[in-house]
């Protein structure tokens, strides 16, 4: 990210975070890959996603072993079963929403920062960025258009790197792949996008429990 970034009104990043919204219930079915030092795994999920602010996220390993599944709502994973699968995951809210092509609006108490078309400080309409700080951690987002549509975000706490991710999107403006780095834990996560079901009903038994 370009430094500095210039100051801009909290109004216009709400606005923006709010495009990249789905208008509908959404269901991303996807397969996903996960490896760090000691093991590699991979299998098929889910993400059901009800606007505005909550999803709920299923994954399942080769042959059936290995689900897990949490309910988050907003920047809080209300639960997670098993939650020590999630423990990387569950820190980084903001940055699995963004792994969906969604970007959490900045808390009330941030500062906000913007260059490229986002914002100030740039002429390339193409490009936005935005820095979203408060109490200790900074979210840096840079979204790309004009061609494919490229969503970056990093998050860092007190200046270390905690978490990256990149999420690609189809033609139609959906998301194709992604891909979520934890370098404190030397991890990565990816998925790749089968199926966006537009039209999906969500019970709402999904968010009180895995079953």
């Amino acid at each position: 990210m370009p430094q500095p970034l210039a100051p801009v009104d909290r109004d216009s990043a709400v606005a923006w975070s709010r495009a990249t919204l789905p208008t509908r219930y959404t269901a991303i079915r996807f397969r996903w890959k996960y490896q760090d030092d000691q093991k590699r795994w991979g299998g098929r999920g889910q993400a059901r996603i009800a606007p505005p602010d909550s999803l709920r996220f299923d994954y399942v390993g080769p042959l059936g072993l290995g689900a897990g599944a949490a309910a988050i709502v907003g920047d809080s994973a209300i639960w997670a079963d098993p939650e020590q699968n999630f423990r990387s995951l569950i820190p980084a809210v903001r940055m699995l929403w963004a792994a969906v092509g969604i970007v959490r609006p900045p808390a009330p108490n941030a500062l906000v920062f913007g260059g490229g078309g986002g914002g100030a400080g740039g002429a390339d309409s193409s490009v936005r960025i935005w820095r979203l700080a408060a109490d200790g951690d900074t979210l840096d987002y840079r979204e790309t258009r004009g061609g494919a549509r490229v969503l970056e975000a990093e998050w860092r706490r007190e200046g270390k790197v905690l978490a990256r991710s990149r999420t690609e999107f189809d033609p139609q403006r959906m998301p194709a792949r992604a891909r979520m780095d934890f370098p404190e834990e030397r991890a990565r996560f990816e998925l790749t996008v089968v199926l966006v079901d537009t039209a999906a009903v969500l019970d709402p038994a999904i968010w009180r429990g895995r079953r």
